[in-house]
């Protein structure tokens, strides 16, 4: 049988691959999650004003929890200790007061964490047309490998060209590389979701303590 049309098969199959079924509105998103550019804060937080309790930054414990909050290495089961800790600190303060010191916390973490989320899905981006590009290249090699098994000069040969030699290997190692980012793809689409999730267990958590 003919080799042409099974290697033209197989580029074809990883150019249609799910790690670049991309929806046509955004060709750099190939997720199979829904794309949400980005968040609002309104969206998640039912609380006091925002701007008007102050720039979290300035509030030392503030930011210093809220750090610590947003970071994924805490757990979310920690968080309520954390609050329960901060809120204590608070026993003294004022209601307007302690609102507004919890409020710069969940502005805290909203920042943190959406920032965090931007730079995932940018590299989300980039990762997706690197793909694109690598299985065009994929599919050229396979249209060479082709073209020099269909040779007559090749037909009668005992051994393979040096050259289409190379050029399998180089097709071979090129799609097991695309194949593994593929899989790897997968998981790294989840992770805008997951820090939505968390973002807003942490907002629901902060809003029973006010």
């Amino acid at each position: 049988m003919n080799a042409r049309p099974l290697l033209c098969l197989a580029a074809l199959a990883l150019l249609a691959g799910p790690a670049l079924a991309q929806p046509k509105a955004d060709p750099d998103w190939p997720c199979v999650q829904r794309k949400v550019p980005s968040l609002s804060a309104g969206t998640l937080w039912t609380g006091p004003d925002i701007e008007a309790a102050g720039p979290w930054g300035d509030d030392f414990d503030a930011a210093a929890l809220a750090q610590r909050l947003a970071s994924r290495r805490t757990e979310l089961a920690e968080v309520d200790g954390l609050l329960d800790a901060y809120v204590a600190k608070l026993q003294d303060a004022k209601d307007t007061e302690k609102s507004k010191h919890m409020t710069r916390v969940f502005a805290g973490v909203f920042e943190v964490i959406n920032a965090e989320r931007d730079r995932v899905m940018s590299g989300i981006g980039r990762y997706a047309r690197g793909q694109r590009v690598m299985a065009e290249r994929i599919r050229d090699e396979a249209d060479k490998i082709s073209q020099t098994k269909d040779a007559p000069s090749a037909e009668d040969a005992r051994e393979l060209p040096k050259e289409q030699s190379e050029l399998e290997t180089k097709f071979a190692w090129d799609r097991r590389i695309f194949q593994e980012r593929s899989q790897s793809l997968t998981y790294v689409c989840e992770v805008p979701q997951l820090l939505e999730q968390r973002l807003g267990e942490i907002a629901r958590k902060i809003q029973a303590r006010l």
